[in-house]
C-alpha cells in the first residue's frame, strides 16, 4: 500500500505493502510487481497535476513510467527486504494550479484511482486467461495467473490504503480540502501526530481486518462485473 502526502507545494509519497493471500508466490516476484505499480501511481499524481496547471512534476522529469525515475534506493531496498518502503517525492505546487482546491483533490485521488483502474484491467486479463488455465493448468499458465492475481491484489491494496483520510495518505488531502477552514488547519497542524497514530495502528494490526475486508470486496466486485468474459471464453473453447 502506498501513501502520498502533499504539503506546501510538494508531494511526498511513502509506501507500505501488505497483502493477505494464501496464493503461493515468491516475495521477490511480489516486490517486482510493486516496482512496476509504483511508477503508475506516481505518474498519475504528476499527470493530473499537469492537467490542473502545475507542470512542476513534468519539469522535474517525473512524468514517466520508468521506475528508475521514482524509486528511492534506500526505500527500494527496504521494500524488497521487509515489504515496506517509499518512493521519491513527486513535486507538486498547488499555487501553480488553475483551481488549487479542486486541483489538490483530483491530484490526490489520481494515484488511488489509477491503481483501481489497473486492478480492473488485471481482472479482465485474468478472466481471459482463466479458460486456458482451467483447461490446462500447466506451469506457464499457473505462473501468469498467479502474477495477474498479485498485480490486482497489490493495486487494490494500494488504492484502499491511500484513501484512508489520515495524514500522510492521499485521502487526508481530499478531506483537508473538503473540511471547513478551522478543521482543515487543525488537520494540517496535527499531521505528525495523526501519522504516528496511523503507523501505530498498522504495526499492531488493528487496520488489517477492515482493510483486507474492503480490498477483498472490491476484488470480488471486479470479478463479478467481468465474469461474463471468462464465461464467454469457456463457451468459445
Amino acid at each position: 500500500m502506498w501513501s502520498c502526502m502533499v504539503t506546501r507545494g510538494s508531494s511526498r509519497c511513502s509506501f507500505l505493502f501488505c497483502c493477505a493471500s494464501a496464493m503461493p508466490v515468491a516475495a521477490r516476484s511480489a516486490s517486482s510487481i510493486i516496482l512496476l505499480v509504483l511508477p503508475l501511481h506516481e505518474f498519475a499524481h504528476g499527470w493530473v497535476a499537469r492537467k490542473c496547471g502545475d507542470d512542476t512534476a513534468e519539469a522535474a522529469g517525473r512524468l514517466t513510467l520508468n521506475p528508475l525515475a521514482h524509486v528511492d534506493p534506500f526505500g527500494a531496498v527496504l521494500l524488497l527486504l521487509t515489504g515496506f518502503g517509499w518512493a521519491k517525492p513527486v513535486p507538486i505546487n498547488p499555487a501553480r494550479m488553475n483551481h488549487p482546491r479542486k486541483g489538490i483533490i483530483w491530484t490526490s485521488l489520481a494515484g488511488p484511482l489509477s491503481n483501481l483502474l489497473a486492478a480492473l484491467v488485471g481482472v479482465v486479463l485474468m478472466q481471459i486467461v482463466f479458460p486456458f488455465y482451467y483447461a490446462d493448468p500447466n506451469a506457464v499458465l499457473t505462473g501468469i495467473y498467479t502474477l495477474l492475481y498479485w498485480f490486482v491484489a497489490i493495486n487494490i491494496s494500494l488504492a484502499v490504503f491511500n484513501l484512508i483520510p489520515v495524514p500522510p495518505l492521499d485521502g487526508s488531502k481530499v478531506l483537508m480540502m473538503l473540511l471547513p477552514y478551522r478543521q482543515s488547519v487543525w488537520l494540517e497542524r496535527n499531521q505528525r501526530y495523526l501519522s504516528l497514530a496511523l503507523w501505530s495502528l498498522i504495526l499492531v494490526g488493528v487496520l488489517s481486518t477492515p482493510l483486507s475486508y474492503l480490498s477483498n470486496w472490491i476484488m470480488h466486485f471486479f470479478v463479478w462485473a467481468t465474469q461474463w468474459i471468462g464465461t464467454l471464453g469457456q463457451m468459445v473453447m
